[in-house]
């Protein structure tokens, strides 16, 4: 019963579909971490009623050889007592060669005896060596499903480092486009530039500014110019006046 229930939750482990409890479970290698902990505690409970029953075998194994060779051993002396029977009455000595005889018949009856126990041990203990066998095969897919297990717990702790990996270099290049200097000189060549555009912008606008102030001296100076003509002017017609009136 200890056995059955042992290789029953075996069965039972060695028959989940591996891919779906991986897909729905939380944690992955911690629910194979777990997997690869009960199925070594199953092989090693699996083990120790294994080596029970090859041990309870072993010792009917024993029991059958130990009636083979009583059978053997009676048989011989079956033998050796009705020859000495025969020996006492070819000499005449019927007392003695009944006696033999008897014990020759004594032996023969532990012979019959010790093979019935024999042959009936012999099924039982054929049945025995097959159980065992079966059993040593059920050990062996169960030391082979968790190699598998083991095998694919490690191959996805490395793929979870890797991806950890992946997942560290990503935000550190991440990090790096945020605060790379270059980008910051950048900001700040850009700050220069509009700084300089704008004192351009300050000196044409200063220029202009000029630019009229001298339009408007050369407005003035036109405009002087032609007051002192018109002054002339009337300077030379009063002159003129002046002279025909003497």
């Amino acid at each position: 019963m200890v056995k059955q229930s042992i290789f029953a939750r075996v069965a039972q482990l060695a028959k989940a579909n591996l891919n779906a409890l991986l897909d729905s479970a939380e944690d992955p290698q911690k629910m194979l971490d777990q997997m690869v902990r009960d199925y070594s505690e199953n092989i090693r409970e699996a083990e120790a009623a294994v080596a029970q029953t090859i041990g309870n075998l072993r010792m009917a194994e024993d029991d059958y050889a130990r009636a083979v060779d009583d059978a053997g051993t009676w048989g011989r002396k079956a033998v050796a007592a009705s020859r000495k029977a025969d020996e006492f009455r070819a000499a005449g000595n019927g007392v003695d060669a009944d006696k033999f005889d008897a014990l020759a018949r004594l032996a023969l009856q532990r012979q019959m005896s010790a093979e019935a126990t024999a042959k009936a041990q012999a099924p039982a203990l054929a049945a025995q060596n097959e159980v065992v066998d079966k059993l040593k095969q059920g050990l062996d897919q169960m030391r082979g499903k968790l190699g598998e297990l083991t095998a694919k717990r490690n191959q996805l702790v490395n793929r979870a480092r890797v991806a950890a990996a992946q997942s560290q270099v990503h935000y550190a290049l991440k990090a790096l486009d945020t605060g790379d200097p270059t980008s910051a000189i950048g900001r700040y060549e850009e700050r220069i530039r509009r700084q300089e555009a704008t004192v351009r912008g300050q000196q044409e606008l200063a220029a202009s500014s000029l630019d009229a102030q001298f339009a408007s001296l050369e407005d003035l100076g036109e405009q002087t110019e032609v007051e002192a003509r018109l002054a002339a002017l009337k300077s030379m017609d009063r002159k003129a006046i002046d002279h025909h009136g003497s």
